[in-house]
């Protein structure tokens, strides 16, 4: 929900340098205008709101230096974060004063979510054991990525979420959301991460492969696209 303007700027700048073009987004408008998310908290304050209506989230005090020490929280084999171990389940806005707090999507305990991925093929997580309650809005009072990406989605019509592979998981997550939203579930391809030349899933360590860096060191978008393909 932070950004500096002028970075969002230089990666248009560089998308498009690669070849990408849009019909909508930020530069150049659409039917689904705001598309910067910090316009948009309109929009999620209601996702919230429904939410919490339907009794699927509850307020949680834990810190993650909370939660790395329970004994109770497993690390889930599919994820880098433990698996919450509810201790903030029974507890009520008005009951925490004014301490502060985020809100958790309440995961349905034991229930197998399945999709079938355009590329992974059959997808299965199981809520309470492969991935526990999330944060969909945060205690510095801004939505999370969970709770965000949903909406927008939803709000803005769209039926496939091309993504990489390392959010399989997070689909999971989105798709209760959408089922507790009441929206529909659009398709999912998630792609293979891109590696360097030890296996290792390229990151901002990176930065010499950056689009950015390869631009200014003479490489051509056709050259990378075939590398790349």
């Amino acid at each position: 929900m932070r950004f500096k303007l002028e970075f969002v700027d230089a990666m248009l700048e560089d998308l498009r340098w690669f070849g990408f073009n849009w019909s909508e987004g930020p530069d150049v408008g659409g039917p689904f205008a705001p598309y910067n998310q910090s316009e948009r908290m309109i929009f999620y304050r209601a996702a919230l709101e429904k939410l919490c209506a339907g009794n699927f989230i509850y307020p949680c005090t834990c810190s993650r230096k909370d939660i790395q020490a329970a004994v109770t929280a497993p690390h889930a084999e599919n994820d880098a974060e433990p698996v919450y171990p509810g201790t903030c389940r029974q507890h009520r806005a008005s009951g925490i004063a004014k301490r502060k707090f985020s809100w958790r999507f309440r995961v349905p305990d034991g229930e197998p979510i399945c999709f079938t991925d355009g590329n992974c093929g059959e997808q299965e997580f199981v809520a309470g054991r492969d991935f526990g309650d999330f944060i969909v809005w945060r205690g510095d009072n801004v939505p999370s990525y969970q709770l965000s990406c949903v909406v927008d989605d939803a709000a803005m019509q769209i039926t496939e979420v091309v993504r990489g592979a390392d959010l399989l998981l997070s689909t999971a997550r989105q798709i209760l959301l959408y089922r507790a939203l009441g929206r529909p579930v659009p398709d999912f391809f998630h792609c293979a991460l891109m590696q360097d030349g030890l296996g290792q899933r390229l990151a901002k360590r990176h930065d010499a492969l950056s689009l950015r860096r390869l631009r200014e060191r003479g490489e051509s978008p056709a050259a990378l696209r075939r590398t790349w393909g």
